[in-house]
């Protein structure tokens, strides 16, 4: 096929805070050696912002590197953290506060700021396009291209103009191949390409297995005599006391605006668990509805959360490109917090690719110098005082895994290092065997439907498109999940995209709806039997965030 062709230095998958900081640590350090550069950066939303969804109680320390001066550039950090509170939710109406002498270090929020991450990326792009990168929205990496010796030479864009079945409609628009002397992979979470490098480069390779979350998000509007801007709440217990292992925030940002989530650990085991009702019922709590009262909805969302930390980290670098962020799997998840983190690891990345191509390098490497920096970071040290946090939670449960992390974190006694190698898919047990869970239905009020929910995400998918969710054996959701397991993606999956129904002849029939798709990518991750794999639609599909 005859396909149009771009060159770079760098090439960039992803808009979010991991890759956009790489590429003003590119420039940035290109211009203080006097060194030309080209740079792209490649986003599959339909512009920079509108897939990013996080908390976010943020942490600055990366963007004071980045942009020691980023008040006076206006950077979007309005909200300072003022005041913490944990609570522990030991039923449906009742709570107990943490007592301060009880909390880890990790958990407090002191000199953090609460922030639309969308913001953040969308001021982090003005930056990078100032310092004279290319950023080209609406355009989704699909494929990977390979050199001679067997290095990444860059991305290859999907087809815009492709019908149900994949035949060219009369606007067909073959992708776009970029060529890059290096490439960064910045996808997020469970990013496509990221897990066919892990795969291809054997990255994974003495590592744990990855461990994943599913977290919530809703944007309210608040009344202003119950807004306290810069309030943290932060919750673990109920809902989720025995079916799973998770906990809520709820962060009172600028405007009037509260935002409220549930962060759901996808190693739990009950099939019939449905983490987007268990996020809808939380709200219901007092110490939460409280909060909520008399608001307005005004958006929603869901994203996976790579949680592994430091020993499920693969490696980074390989030959001609390296992974960055949340597609590796950065993320510091004892504080919850992953985009500081992304935002150094792009960082570190971009000062070992100037590195190279100002001595000489042609490209094409394997650039072990970033290693060296990663190690030598705060960023490694912070996953490496953490790396039990995760392990401990599965192997102990909440409270005794709880108290694991407090001696360690808290009273710094040198405990060993526990390992999880479970892999989350692996963990659930048949239906026949777990406890079906009734769910109450939503009041419109405080809990929501998923069809309300969806229209709150933007979300919009051509119709007349390949589908993106794809099976490896189309039988396998009946066959298979459906007699052991009730076909947990009818609960698993928080917009409703995969349904079972019967046909004219009452025989039952999986349906997928992928137009409702707000690229979670959980069934991807939870699937019990691998069977579905996440691939990027048309370039600007998906979902719309404003300023999640």
């Amino acid at each position: 096929m005859d396909r149009e062709s771009m060159s770079f230095d760098v090439v960039i998958v992803g808009a979010g805070v991991a890759g956009l900081s790489a590429a003003c640590r590119l420039m940035q350090e290109a211009q203080r050696q006097a060194h030309e550069l080209s740079v792209c950066v490649l986003e599959k939303g339909a512009e920079v912002g509108a897939h990013i969804l996080s908390g976010a109680a943020f942490d600055p320390q990366a963007l004071d590197e980045l942009f020691p001066d980023w008040k006076d550039r206006g950077a979007p950090l309005h909200t300072p953290a003022q005041r913490d509170e944990i609570l522990f939710l030991r039923d449906s109406e009742r709570a107990v506060r943490f007592p301060d002498a009880l909390i880890p270090p990790s958990m407090l929020n002191d000199g953090s700021y609460l922030i639309s991450a969308g913001d953040l990326c969308r001021w982090l792009a003005e930056q990078a396009e100032a310092l004279g990168v290319d950023i080209f929205p609406g355009f989704a990496a699909q494929s990977l291209m390979f050199g001679e010796r067997g290095e990444i030479t860059g991305v290859i864009t999907g087809d815009m103009g492709l019908d149900h079945e994949g035949n060219p409609k009369p606007a067909h628009e073959p992708g776009i191949a970029l060529y890059g002397r290096y490439t960064l992979f910045a996808e997020g979470a469970r990013g496509h390409l990221g897990q066919e490098l892990i795969r291809h480069y054997n990255l994974a390779a003495g590592r744990d297995e990855q461990h994943y979350a599913i977290g919530f998000k809703e944007l309210w509007e608040v009344p202003a005599e119950q807004h306290e801007p810069g309030l943290v709440v932060h919750t673990a217990g109920w809902p989720l006391l025995s079916e799973a292992h998770g906990g809520s925030y709820l962060y009172h940002g600028s405007d009037r605006q509260v935002m409220v989530g549930l962060i759901v650990d996808l190693a739990y085991d009950n099939p019939w668990l449905s983490p987007f009702d268990e996020f809808q019922r939380m709200k219901h709590h007092p110490e939460v509805a409280r909060h909520l009262k008399g608001g307005t909805r005004i958006a929603f969302g869901a994203r996976a959360i790579t949680k592994g930390g430091l020993n499920s980290l693969p490696e980074m670098v390989f030959p001609g490109g390296l992974l960055i962020g949340c597609d590796a799997g950065t993320l510091d998840f004892a504080r919850i917090k992953g985009l500081h983190m992304a935002m150094k690891s792009g960082m570190l990345a971009a000062e070992s690719v100037v590195e190279a191509l100002a001595g000489g390098d042609e490209g094409g490497k394997t650039l072990t110098r970033f290693k060296t920096r990663f190690e030598n970071s705060w960023a490694h040290e912070a996953l490496a005082r953490h790396r039990n946090f995760g392990p401990a939670m599965h192997r102990f449960g909440m409270v005794m895994g709880g108290a694991w992390n407090f001696l360690e974190q808290k009273l710094r006694l040198p405990l060993p290092v526990l390992h999880d190698n479970v892999a989350d898919h692996a963990r659930l047990k048949t239906a026949q065997a777990s406890t079906k869970i009734d769910y109450p239905r939503p009041d419109g009020v405080l809990s929501f439907d998923k069809p309300s929910s969806v229209y709150l995400s933007n979300t919009h998918h051509e119709e007349d498109q390949p589908c993106h969710l794809k099976l490896r054996d189309a039988s396998t959701p009946i066959n298979v999940n459906l007699p052991r397991y009730d076909e947990p993606a009818q609960r698993y999956c928080p917009v409703g995209v995969y349904e079972v129904v019967e046909d004219s002849e009452g025989a039952p029939h999986f349906q997928i709806n992928f137009q409702n798709c707000i690229h979670c990518k959980t069934c991807d991750i939870k699937d019990p039997s691998q069977n579905i794999r996440w691939v990027t639609p048309e370039g600007g599909n998906g979902p719309g965030y404003p300023n999640m």
